[in-house]
């Protein structure tokens, strides 16, 4: 069984920054790097919605338009770890902050759809006050 655990949320300031982190684990678990990792969200009373992806070796990603050039994504696949690190946060980007991933074997494809990924993990809350 493979788990996603989400850390790094909580309150920001407008204007500030957060480093999400995602990591990956199972009992037979061992081979992140076949895995295309994103990040979602869902703000209150809105439908989740894509931030970014990353392939799997960490060269392409593919980012929103409400994120780019804000909001990084990378990974480490020697600590099976995506990361998100958001800069000049808004509170806009209020929301809950999921990491998902999809087993693949195209080298190049990320994804932007929620329906594409088959492991999702609980949720961070990311808040931003003005």
């Amino acid at each position: 069984q493979v788990q996603l655990v989400e850390s790094g949320g909580g309150l920001a300031q407008a204007g500030g920054s957060l480093r999400l982190s995602c990591v990956v684990s199972g009992r037979t678990f061992n081979n992140f790097n076949t895995l295309v990792m994103a990040w979602f969200r869902q703000a209150p009373g809105k439908e989740r919605e894509f931030v970014a992806s990353i392939n799997r070796s960490g060269v392409i990603k593919n980012y929103a338009d409400t994120v780019k050039g804000r909001f990084t994504v990378s990974r480490d696949n020697g600590k099976n770890t995506v990361y998100l690190q958001m800069n000049s946060l808004t509170p806009e980007d209020t929301a809950i902050y999921y990491c998902a991933a999809v087993r693949t074997t195209s080298p190049v494809w990320t994804g932007v759809s929620q329906s594409s990924f088959e492991l999702w993990g609980q949720g961070t809350q990311v808040t931003v006050s003005s």
